[in-house]
């Protein structure tokens, strides 16, 4: 027992033997350094994927709810003309009832003249030009250049 005691006291034996207990130490605590990793990455893994639901299971009504604002404020902006128009229209419809008014418009755009008055046309010197260019439109029927007004117009329109 003598050799057991001093080989328990020598420093080679305590050197292993606190080597051994280092190494246990390391090892246990990687272990639950492993064990805690692996419990985070399954909470994180989990986390990630309730994030993931929530995002895809909001995304369609986020994205309803925008599109939906983006057309009530479209709704509102044309409601707002709409009663800017309506504003105009009744402007314009109360000048109408005035008579002077509307002699004076009558005048200018049917140029009618009152009793004891002379009309004169002036005519625009570049249109007279143009219509000179016009092949016999006096020496054709009426109706012809009737047609041809129509033709006109509507290449015009296109």
């Amino acid at each position: 027992m003598a050799v057991k005691d001093r080989d328990r006291f020598s420093t080679a034996t305590r050197l292993r033997v606190l080597g051994e207990q280092t190494a246990a130490r390391v090892y246990r605590s990687q272990t639950k350094r492993q064990a805690r990793r692996s419990r985070l990455t399954g909470r994180a893994a989990l986390l990630a994927l309730v994030l993931c639901t929530l995002v895809v299971a909001l995304a369609y009504p986020i994205r309803q709810y925008v599109s939906q604002r983006a057309e009530i404020s479209d709704q509102q902006r044309e409601q707002q003309q709409a009663r800017q128009r309506v504003e105009q229209l009744r402007d314009l419809k109360a000048r109408w009832q005035d008579d002077a008014y509307a002699q004076q418009q009558i005048r200018q755009r049917l140029h009618y003249v009152l009793p004891g008055e002379t009309g004169f046309i002036v005519i625009d010197p570049d249109a007279a030009k143009q219509s000179r260019t016009d092949q016999g439109a006096a020496d054709r029927p009426w109706y012809s250049n009737v047609w041809d007004g129509v033709d006109k117009s509507d290449a015009a329109d296109q």
